[in-house]
């Protein structure tokens, strides 16, 4: 009786502890094998959807790519060394590996400022305030960067989500520390989005649970947030016809001037050309909701969708394929790949990435309070709380 009084009172106890804290209580187990087969996935997915969208990119603006006109994959597309949606998160990764992952603005934006490769948009203007002096967050704000709702932090952001799985929070944390580099509002929400869904991948494979819980990752009041809302009811509304979801993105997020900006094109129809977040966010997830599952499929919608072509199908495949792992990518995407090459302006090559990914994520685990175990066998498995996502402050451009 005394025992069933105790287990009695221990329920009430957790009953009444606020969600947050009873869901920092559970934890979810990831074995180091599936996390470096995922961890290399995800790394492999960018390669080769940024690949295969390159010859593309904004080549179509305001308007669906023709199926006839969308390049036949080549082997060596995945190459992607010198591609901005690569190199950049190298110089993150150095950044974290250097000082770790409480890592101040300020160094990264330190790092970031002497990075010397080629930069447009968000990035380009970030990079210069900061060689101007105007420090991080400023040098991402619009008071001195007309470009804070672009879509720099969203291609960049995968590395946040790779080192953290399964750890929203930590995603968040890093967007604040290298999304202001360049964006702000919108721009920085869609990196803690594309973050979010990565470090949802390593637990989840449903594409729609993927998306919520990047979703839960940034303010509910944001517009991207919107976006990311009106594509799941548009998807269940049209399932088999992402066309039409394609005009509705089109209509609302493109053409109607309270959702886009014309600082890179003037919004709105064929032939003029837009760099905004929200709308080639909705691009990543056009692939993600309409391709099935189905790699070549989710890269293709992705890519046809226009605008920034590659960059978008990047993100997409990059998602996808972590929460496949590498061992299911179709080889015929990896026949050429060249693991040895370095990426610009960085002393990592694939191999290099993946070993440093794998120390990042060690480290996030233990600082959400998770631990490594080892089994019998002598393997390693990642032990890892449930965090609740808290978003950044809700701010617009």
């Amino acid at each position: 009786m005394k025992r069933m009084f105790h287990a009695l009172l221990v329920a009430l106890v957790i009953g009444c502890l606020p969600a947050a804290l009873q869901a920092q209580q559970q934890v979810r187990k990831l074995p180091l094998s599936e996390f470096r087969d995922k961890m290399k996935g995800a790394w492999l997915g960018q390669m080769i959807g940024v690949g295969y969208g390159a010859p593309t990119e904004f080549k179509v603006t305001g308007a669906i790519i023709p199926d006839a006109q969308m390049p036949p994959w080549k082997p060596s597309m995945v190459n992607q060394h010198g591609n901005d949606d690569c190199y950049v998160e190298m110089t993150f990764l150095k950044t974290l590996d250097t000082y770790g992952l409480d890592c101040t603005a300020r160094q990264a934006g330190i790092d970031f400022a002497n990075s010397g490769y080629p930069l447009w948009h968000a990035n380009k203007a970030g990079r210069e305030n900061l060689r101007r002096g105007i420090a991080p967050p400023d040098s991402g704000h619009p008071q001195f960067s007309k470009h804070a709702d672009d879509i720099d932090y969203q291609i960049e952001a995968d590395f946040s989500g790779i080192i953290a799985p399964g750890l929203p929070n930590q995603v968040i944390a890093l967007g604040e520390v290298f999304g202001r580099l360049m964006n702000y509002g919108d721009g920085l929400y869609g990196g803690q989005f594309v973050g979010g869904m990565y470090a949802a991948a390593y637990f989840e494979s449903d594409i729609g649970k993927i998306i919520e819980a990047g979703l839960a990752c940034i303010p509910a009041q944001s517009q991207y947030a919107e976006m990311v809302r009106d594509m799941l009811v548009w998807h269940k509304k049209n399932p088999a016809d992402w066309e039409k979801t394609w005009q509705l993105v089109e209509d609302k997020y493109h053409k109607n001037a309270a959702y886009t900006h014309g600082l890179c094109g003037r919004p709105g129809g064929k032939g003029n050309g837009s760099i905004d977040a929200k709308l080639n966010g909705a691009y990543i997830l056009m692939g993600l909701l309409y391709g099935n599952g189905d790699p070549e499929q989710t890269i293709r919608i992705s890519c046809r969708c226009g605008q920034d072509s590659d960059c978008n199908p990047s993100n997409a495949a990059g998602v996808l394929f972590a929460a496949m792992g590498a061992s299911k990518i179709p080889p015929r995407y990896l026949e050429e790949l060249d693991a040895k090459a370095k990426f610009d302006n960085s002393d990592y090559d694939l191999p290099a990435v993946y070993d440093l990914s794998e120390k990042l994520a060690r480290a996030a685990v233990l600082k959400a309070g998770g631990k490594i175990e080892r089994q019998a066998d002598g393997q390693e498995v990642f032990v890892i709380p449930v965090q609740t996502p808290v978003p950044s402050k809700p701010e617009k451009s």
